[in-house]
């Protein structure tokens, strides 16, 4: 699985989907560090969404180099929100090989949001058949497990925040176990 990073401002948020609809406004969200925003924006009842994987990435690329002081319950509440949706036992189709294919023409919403309503009456939307979708999940997955030296590292720092981070840290032990097994 590869993964290369994108900076923020060259990914395409206002034609990425969010529970809400567009992720227009995420980059924002995480200059503000509004974490419980941003989580109900990457994941709604156990489905994360396009933007997932991207928000993922932004916040776990700039987590090494903050002060472990500047770390957030609520942070660690977005990772445990996204790690509880890891729930898929088996992959029903391949991901994408590269996550930034993820950002291709055709995986992208319309640039023009009027089309937004018509999209999903219509057919399923851009970026919602079984290989992209799958790849939300995937990614999202395959970089928090990546951070898990780094999760350890806070909670042994933190003691205010051990316990959420030892809850997410079994979600994610618990899913490398499965990987393991595919």
């Amino acid at each position: 699985m590869q993964i290369a990073y994108q900076e923020m401002l060259t990914i395409p948020w206002h034609r990425l989907t969010t529970a809400y609809g567009r992720g227009t406004k995420i980059p924002e969200l995480i200059k503000m560090e509004q974490y419980d925003k941003l989580a109900q924006l990457i994941e709604h009842q156990g489905t994360l969404w396009q933007v997932t994987p991207w928000v993922i990435q932004q916040l776990l690329h700039t987590l090494p180099n903050r002060s472990v002081k500047s770390v957030k319950k609520e942070e660690i509440q977005l990772y445990i929100a996204v790690a509880s949706a890891f729930t898929w036992e088996e992959l029903t189709s391949s991901p994408v090989q590269h996550m930034d294919e993820l950002l291709q023409e055709k995986w992208l919403w319309s640039v023009v949001e009027e089309e937004d309503e018509e999209d999903w009456e219509e057919n399923e939307p851009r970026g919602y058949e079984e290989c992209a979708f799958i790849s939300y999940y995937v990614y999202s997955e395959y970089q928090m497990r990546a951070a898990v030296p780094l999760f350890q590292n806070i909670a042994n720092m933190r003691k205010d925040l051990a316990p959420s981070i030892t809850e997410l840290l079994e979600l994610l032990v618990n899913r490398q176990k499965l990987w393991e097994t595919i």
